[in-house]
């Protein structure tokens, strides 16, 4: 089916490629790019037409995390509605991590907050070498809450704790040494690299694949749904705080938030 904010495409082999298709807003997960990533997860099946998915941005960026009128739809709201609007994001993320074919993430020019956490749901992520990278929330006086179980699961807390919390930038090199992505690329030879991704797949049964998958998935970090919750829980505290007031007011009008050294 079309959806408003992707661009979905399979193959003859089962290569599907998945696109965010908002270039002008960088991909930024909007509420309606949440929605169409969890409807198009959920409708991929074991053994259906795609056997491995790729998952891309159109335009300059790969994703630029939160969306500005979603982040003023949470200033806006009370906690019932940011907790409504955490949970739409935590499920999307959710069913990205547990789908039962292969995710590839094909990275280019910036992967930053919930980009950082769609390249952690990937079973392989691979970006072009000047890609740079921020978990850039406490910025903002937030948390990366929501992402924070597929960002640990795939880092480690050791690995996490360099970058989860300074909210600094950091390269592809980085990156990859971290365990955010598998390998960096020269751009070039980024669609090269996502081949040889690709190309073991052809070759493998699809539902022993899922079971592969599903058991990995199964023996690694647990997120349930009380893993969830309280992901959620604790970023609707952080909304409510002071810092979270004048962080998100100074990132909208371009100002300094008082707790931000010159």
């Amino acid at each position: 089916m079309p959806y408003d904010t992707l661009t979905v495409q399979t193959d003859p082999r089962g290569v599907t490629q998945l696109q965010l298709n908002l270039p002008d807003t960088r991909n930024a997960l909007s509420g309606q790019m949440i929605a169409d990533l969890t409807d198009f997860a959920r409708g991929v099946d074991a053994g259906g037409k795609s056997r491995v998915i790729v998952l891309s941005g159109a335009g300059q960026v790969f994703c630029a995390g939160g969306d500005l009128g979603w982040m003023r739809a949470q200033i806006d709201g009370d906690r019932a509605s940011r907790m409504g609007a955490a949970r739409d994001l935590a499920m999307m993320l959710k069913a990205l991590n547990e789908l039962p074919v292969p995710l590839i993430g094909k990275l280019h020019g910036g992967a930053y907050g919930g980009g950082v956490g769609l390249a952690c749901v990937c079973d392989v992520a691979v970006a072009a070498t000047t890609t740079k990278f921020g978990l850039t929330e406490t910025r903002l006086g937030l948390i990366p809450a929501t992402i924070s179980p597929y960002v640990l699961a795939r880092l480690g807390e050791g690995h996490a704790r360099r970058v989860f919390m300074s909210a600094r930038v950091f390269d592809a090199a980085e990156a990859a040494r971290l365990g955010v992505i598998a390998r960096a690329v020269p751009a070039a030879d980024l669609d090269g690299a996502i081949a040889a991704e690709i190309a073991p797949y052809l070759h493998t049964a699809p539902h022993a694949v899922a079971a592969a998958k599903a058991l990995a998935r199964a023996l690694g970090p647990v997120i349930d749904d009380a893993v969830i919750d309280a992901t959620i829980a604790r970023l609707a505290d952080t909304w409510e705080g002071q810092e979270a007031a004048q962080g998100i007011d100074a990132f909208l009008n371009k100002t300094t938030p008082d707790w931000r050294a010159p």
